[in-house]
């Protein structure tokens, strides 16, 4: 094949959104719902770990085919996966500490390696981490895989802040927090290479999120504000539903890829 018969057949848009002011407020409610649905659906309504974990595997597969289907961003689709795929890293972390016995700082160090290898592979594979160019579906499968690690680890690292450490939740919340200010400081004013930028934020905002998400949910005697995990999922999944209900009326977050590598 020609390199033009390639250039022709290099899709025009990226598969994932560009990284707006939108795309950080929808991750972080997101990474919130993860956090309290989980929990809703394992204790509120007492479907038990291993049954959650099951259905809400399921729903995730068929939301990542659908994804996989797509040729560009669709906001719809995509943050369905997201928050799925939040949902199911929570409940992979929670099997691993409360069915399986492993402690949260084993899992801590399981994820954090096995998403340097994830990345590891994707690079030495495909010579970029960009998400500006996630274009093939060997790329987005890579993509994901992070996403799912992240999130995993997110759990692992939120709960061993507030709850291993003795930290609490607005306090570990508060923590993350600031380490991603940080970061967006360094990117800003000393010029931080944006790839690794945005996966160092990516990584800490699963945290974060989980922190705030337990504050907000957890009963007050248990260190939290005790709004409850209908409440709180309730009130993010709203908010998530009206800002892309935005993006789609105005393309916000689809971005070109013009065949760069």
């Amino acid at each position: 094949m020609t390199s033009s018969a390639l250039d022709s057949a290099t899709p025009e848009y990226n598969r994932v959104p560009q990284v707006t002011v939108e795309f950080w407020l929808i991750k972080l409610m997101a990474v919130t719902v993860g956090e309290t649905a989980a929990d809703f659906l394992n204790q509120n309504l007492g479907l038990g770990l291993s049954t959650t974990s099951w259905i809400m595997s399921g729903l995730l597969i068929a939301a990542l085919i659908l994804q996989f289907s797509q040729k560009r961003y669709v906001p719809s689709i995509y943050w369905l996966a997201v928050v799925l795929i939040s949902v199911v890293g929570t409940l992979v972390t929670d099997n691993l500490v409360d069915n399986l016995g492993f402690s949260l700082q084993s899992t801590t160090i399981a994820f954090s390696i096995a998403l340097a290898a994830t990345f590891s592979v994707w690079f030495a594979s495909e010579r970029t981490l960009s998400i500006h160019t996630i274009f093939t579906a060997k790329r987005e499968a890579f993509y994901w895989l992070a996403i799912l690690f992240t999130f995993a680890l997110g759990t692992a690292a939120g709960d061993l802040a507030a709850e291993g450490l003795g930290l609490g939740y607005l306090t570990a919340g508060l923590m993350y927090g600031a380490i991603i200010a940080v970061i967006t400081a360094v990117y800003y004013i000393l010029r931080m290479n944006g790839i690794l930028a945005f996966w160092l934020a990516y990584i800490l905002t699963r945290p974060m999120g989980a922190s705030f998400g337990d504050l907000l949910s957890q009963a007050k005697a248990n260190g939290g504000l005790g709004f409850g995990t209908v409440v709180t999922s309730a009130l993010f999944l709203t908010a998530i539903v009206v800002i892309i209900g935005y993006m789609t009326l105005t393309h916000k977050g689809l971005e070109k890829v013009g065949g760069r590598s």
